[in-house]
């Protein structure tokens, strides 16, 4: 899968994507992470990318030009391919584990990553969705990009060590939250008081521990 993110900070999420399962997924050619500076799609000596709001009001607003240079060059030409392009905004539809699999399913996603007050809503002739990461504000859309990738990327066949990880986790189903995980030592002493882990899960009965595990699955609040 092919993964393009544009930003005016082209290099700010570079360390993050060079580490544990994201930099094996690119490592095994799964997956591939391209960024792109705004700015290189501007015209003015200053390499402007926004501007005042018509009508007024505080803050800056992403110019469309750029953008639309921009994604008119980034976006794949071929038409076989399953592609989304994706802008980064508070106002958009809540991601969930849900759309990360379906977005799984893609060859490509453009993300445009919005900065300042907001982006010239004319964007939206020119990409396919508006995704926001949750309802809070954030001072730039490319952590939301970074989440999007990292929770795609994780549902990839040969992403994970162990394909069942992906299956087996919270929000697989919607709602449901993974049941309790424990690991050695079996009886650890906090404070004074020792806790044990529980007793089914030391059994060897397959049975009665997904029993269990079924039991502890929490519905999300």
């Amino acid at each position: 899968m092919n993964f393009k993110i544009l930003t005016i900070f082209p290099e700010i999420l570079d360390s993050y994507f060079s580490e544990s399962i994201i930099k094996r997924a690119q490592d095994k050619d799964l997956i591939k992470i391209q960024t792109y500076g705004l700015r290189d799609w501007t015209t003015d000596k200053h390499k402007t990318v926004d501007d005042t709001p018509y009508g007024g009001g505080a803050g800056m607003v992403m110019k469309i030009e750029p953008l639309y240079k921009a994604l008119k060059s980034l976006k794949s030409k071929d038409q076989r391919l399953k592609a989304k392009t994706v802008l980064l905004s508070a106002k958009g539809k809540t991601w969930n584990q849900q759309l990360a699999q379906k977005y799984s399913k893609l060859d490509e996603v453009v993300f445009v990553c919005g900065r300042y007050e907001g982006v010239d809503e004319r964007i939206k002739k020119i990409i396919d969705e508006e995704i926001s990461i949750g309802d809070y504000v954030l001072t730039g859309g490319e952590l939301g990009a970074a989440i999007m990738i990292d929770s795609i990327t994780r549902l990839l066949p040969g992403a994970l060590g162990n394909a069942e990880s992906a299956i087996q986790e919270s929000h697989s189903v919607p709602g449901v939250l993974e049941y309790p995980q424990y690991t050695r030592p079996e009886v650890f002493e906090i404070d004074g008081k020792k806790h044990r882990v529980p007793k089914v899960l030391l059994s060897g009965n397959h049975a009665e521990i997904e029993k269990w595990r079924k039991e502890k699955s929490k519905m999300k609040k």
